[in-house]
């Protein structure tokens, strides 16, 4: 049997998400499974020695199929599960999976559609039932609901089983030892229709850590006043090595780009800090921020909500402490 994993890239290497997913896929494949990935990008980034190469070896898989962009440009999310719905059925794939991004939970979905299997979305921990038993065919899944306020344990009875990794719940884990990484070119068989939703994009990569893997995420909600009260806040996530994130309030004045909101409906992180300046903490944006494994909340409101999920809290004007916190860095630089 195979497990069909679908790799988002990140620039030349794989995105942390899909490595997540592959973790996933790996602890799903029974003893002898063969672990195999769909790619859409360049051949070259899984040549010899190419950082995405390496890592889909690191991470246990065997047999990358790679569709390119001058024979599929874009991202179309269709035609993107037309192949994954061949890829399937040409290796014999009995569960296929994706990491619970935009795009997976995209492509997933049209995948559902083409084969008329269910789909099983942000799930922490699957297993098929033995062979032989009276559930076979059936897998036992975990998955988060209402934006992972609580688990659901279920029954996925599909051939081949689909589903989406809640990639928050997942650490990224090589294999114990690298496996022998074969590149296949997989030229993509298209339906009519398959290309009249395309996205064509640029290929540049923006730098930087981004927000989903960042290990310091520096936070500013409404309380940071306005576009030009983001200046601390970034200096301090520069000192930190770390990023910017803000709430949705933030995207909705315009202050700060859509890309960089933490909550349910932007991105869900899992730093080490989350240092939340601002922030009043509805239940939306907790959504995003509840599985960091510490949070820091700067606020001068001691009644704001965030201060019940925050470790620790300062009760105070963030323009008073998060200057005096990036002088205190900063002399403490000097003095090492």
């Amino acid at each position: 049997m195979t497990v069909l994993c679908l790799v988002e890239l990140d620039g030349t290497g794989a995105a942390d998400a899909s490595l997540r997913a592959l973790t996933f896929a790996r602890e799903v494949a029974a003893p002898g499974d063969q672990l195999a990935a769909a790619v859409f990008g360049e051949a070259g980034v899984l040549a010899g020695g190419a950082q995405a190469g390496e890592a889909l070896a690191a991470y246990g898989v065997t047999d990358a199929y790679v569709i390119e962009p001058g024979q599929l440009a874009g991202y179309a999310p269709l035609a993107w599960a037309r192949v994954l719905a061949g890829l399937a059925s040409q290796t014999g794939a009995d569960a296929v999976l994706a990491a619970g991004t935009d795009r997976g939970s995209e492509v997933m979905a049209h995948l559902g559609a083409l084969t008329g299997q269910p789909m099983a979305a942000n799930c922490v921990s699957a297993a098929r039932s033995a062979p032989g038993s009276d559930g076979a065919g059936m897998w036992q899944i975990v998955r988060q609901r209402w934006a992972g306020l609580l688990l659901e344990d279920a029954v996925l009875e599909a051939s081949p089983a689909l589903a989406t990794v809640a990639t928050d719940t997942v650490a990224p884990t090589p294999a114990g030892a690298p496996a022998t990484l074969t590149v296949h070119a997989h030229p993509p068989e298209l339906a009519d229709g398959d290309l009249a939703v395309r996205a064509t994009e640029s290929v540049t990569r923006s730098g930087g850590v981004s927000l989903a893997t960042a290990r310091v995420v520096v936070g500013g909600g409404r309380g940071v006043g306005g576009p030009d009260g983001f200046a601390p806040l970034e200096e301090l996530a520069k000192l930190l090595g770390g990023v910017v994130g803000v709430s949705r309030v933030v995207t909705s004045e315009g202050w700060r780009p859509h890309k960089q909101q933490v909550g349910q409906t932007g991105t869900k992180i899992t730093p080490e800090l989350y240092l939340a300046c601002g922030i009043s903490g509805a239940i939306q944006h907790i959504a995003g921020c509840a599985s960091a494994k510490h949070i820091v909340a700067v606020n001068s409101d001691a009644a704001a909500p965030i201060l019940s999920h925050a470790e620790y809290a300062v009760i105070g004007d963030l323009h008073k402490v998060i200057p005096a916190l990036v002088d205190a860095i900063k002399a403490r630089g000097r003095s090492a």
